[in-house]
């Protein structure tokens, strides 16, 4: 049996540019070097997007279970016998129903170990909503699948990684969901992630505050001295290297996260802005703190351009390759962790 990293796909929206995306990927045979990818959705539906991009049919290898898949070939799974309809562009029920049994069939297969890692194209946040799906997005869903106490959402890419206190909940419940202990929960996940996911060994994490001008001492909200400072002080105590709070505008303008590890934002769009716009084309998504791997394009479901053979595959296929490059880190983590000598000699190669 070989040891590639095995990555399944969920396909997202079916009216949408993920499995545009997807396929772009997968065109490049060179994919399979690193990886075994088990697309989860089905031939067909994979068949009408390729004629919408006017390119030559992905031979996929369509196979019953993830532990028959072949190493050199990209591999799908068909999770539903019927027709379905796609109407490109179109957010309805179709494309949250076929997402939701793409995503849970992948995910099943990823706790029960047949796959190493999952990357998910964009889905519907609200026509995804079934009775089994009533989170906020997929880091929820995941994060309750997985019975994991708390996750972070953390964008990351060549140039800058951003994690978030809160995530997909409305401006106003913000400032009393941002706690002490939130803040320090987030920056121990984040911390934990940077030393295990992306081998830094001494990580420095910038802290934003809540309100403009981090809350000039008082004079615009008390988030920072009363929250914020604290939660930083205890972080430190805790040996994590965590400094603020920084004045999100000023912080991004004058480039100074660049003297970070990462950065922890208050708030989705406080710290996804500045991401998007700084790495939006190679931005990745990754659900840090989870006894699995998952990562997506850090980019939704495009609906505007569905079908126009026009999707950039690019923060996709940057969403496979960090899967990868996550997998690996683990494995040999868990390698180094078993043999001291190795990481003795690794520890020296680092130094």
């Amino acid at each position: 049996m070989s040891d590639k990293i095995k990555i399944g796909i969920s396909i997202g929206d079916l009216n949408g540019i993920g499995l545009e995306v997807i396929i772009k990927t997968l065109m490049d045979a060179k994919i399979m070097d690193y990886c075994t990818p088990i697309v989860y959705g089905h031939t067909k539906v994979a068949s009408l997007h390729h004629k919408t991009m006017e390119i030559d049919e992905l031979n996929f290898n369509v196979i019953n279970d993830a532990l028959e898949a072949h190493h050199k070939r990209p591999n799908m799974i068909n999770c539903w016998e019927e027709d379905v309809q796609i109407e490109l562009g179109q957010a309805n029920a179709n494309g949250g129903k076929y997402a939701f049994i793409s995503l849970e069939r992948a995910l099943d297969d990823l706790i029960a170990g047949k796959t190493d890692a999952l990357v998910t194209a964009p889905i519907n946040k609200h026509t995804i909503q079934n009775e089994n799906f009533q989170f906020a997005g997929h880091t929820e869903y995941i994060q309750s699948k997985t019975n994991s106490e708390d996750s972070l959402m953390f964008l990351v890419s060549e140039d800058i990684r951003v994690g978030v206190v809160t995530g997909h909940i409305p401006v106003s419940e913000i400032p009393e969901k941002i706690t002490k202990e939130k803040i320090l929960s987030k920056l121990n996940l984040m911390n934990q992630s940077l030393k295990k996911d992306f081998w830094i060994q001494k990580p420095k994490i910038a802290v934003l505050g809540l309100n403009p001008h981090a809350g000039d001492n008082g004079l615009i909200g008390n988030e920072e001295l009363e929250t914020i400072i604290p939660a930083i002080a205890e972080a430190n105590a805790q040996g994590i290297f965590a400094f603020g709070p920084y004045a999100a505008d000023g912080f991004f303008a004058a480039h100074t996260y660049a003297q970070f590890d990462a950065v922890l934002a208050m708030y989705h769009d406080q710290g996804l802005i500045p991401f998007k716009q700084i790495a939006f084309h190679t931005g990745v998504n990754f659900t840090a703190g989870l006894p699995v791997v998952r990562t997506s394009p850090d980019h939704g479901t495009g609906y505007d351009i569905a079908g126009k053979n026009s999707a950039s595959a690019s923060s996709f296929r940057e969403a496979l390759f960090t899967a990868i490059k996550i997998v690996e880190r683990r494995r040999e983590s868990v390698e180094l962790a078993s043999n001291p000598l190795k990481l003795s000699k690794f520890s020296k190669d680092r130094d």
